[in-house]
């Protein structure tokens, strides 16, 4: 029971921390970044090399998805081997990504990394649809919710992709890129097809 209270506590702060960074913080950014130069930027609390921008790009969502999930390890009663185990793999993950940042564009591992993001999409229909003729009436509907998330989540990171390596190829030099409301409307609807599919299950 402690532990279960523990994890819901955390659980809650993480909502609030997200909350806190993630989106007010973003606003506050994104309005002081969209009305200043890089030399006014520079000069004010969101300088890109100030303490307020590291709390913000490194400890603000990232910390609180790593800190949800511990919260719910420990409020579900998992196992404490596999919560160390996952907490690792995140900060190790996330530690890499970062690390990545400072690197040059490689576009082969790019294409790398989006080819790898298709055989994981068609890999998990091809499980999800042996898994799905097992299944029946509340079961199924849960199933066929998260296959719709998923389609949407492959079809943004198609678009992200694409947005992404727009600066980096030649023939878009001088070409302002699109909006990428598109993306957010695709990721959106991934989230929120997988958050039915678990309030589904749940009910």
């Amino acid at each position: 029971m402690k532990k279960q209270k523990v994890g819901l506590l955390l659980f809650w702060i993480a909502v609030i921390w997200a909350i806190s960074w993630g989106v007010v913080g973003s606003v506050l950014c994104s309005s002081a970044m969209n009305s200043m130069t890089m030399e006014e930027l520079n000069q004010s609390m969101w300088a890109l090399t100030g303490s307020l921008m590291f709390v913000w790009g490194i400890f603000g969502v990232p910390l609180a998805a790593a800190m949800a999930m511990i919260g719910m390890f420990l409020y579900s009663g998992a196992k404490g081997s596999k919560l160390w185990i996952s907490f690792i793999g995140v900060v190790i993950a996330v530690a890499v990504g970062l690390a990545a940042m400072f690197l040059e564009h490689i576009r082969v591992l790019f294409g790398i990394g989006g080819s790898l993001i298709l055989l994981f999409f068609f890999g998990i229909l091809w499980f999800w649809a042996k898994e799905r003729m097992a299944l029946k009436d509340a079961s199924a509907t849960v199933a066929d919710l998260k296959l719709v998330g998923y389609v949407f989540l492959v079809i943004a990171s198609w678009f992200i992709c694409g947005g992404l390596a727009h600066p980096f190829l030649k023939v878009n030099e001088g070409i302002a890129p699109t909006t990428p409301i598109h993306i957010m409307i695709y990721m959106v609807l991934g989230w929120f097809f997988l958050f039915l599919s678990h309030y589904k299950a749940e009910k």
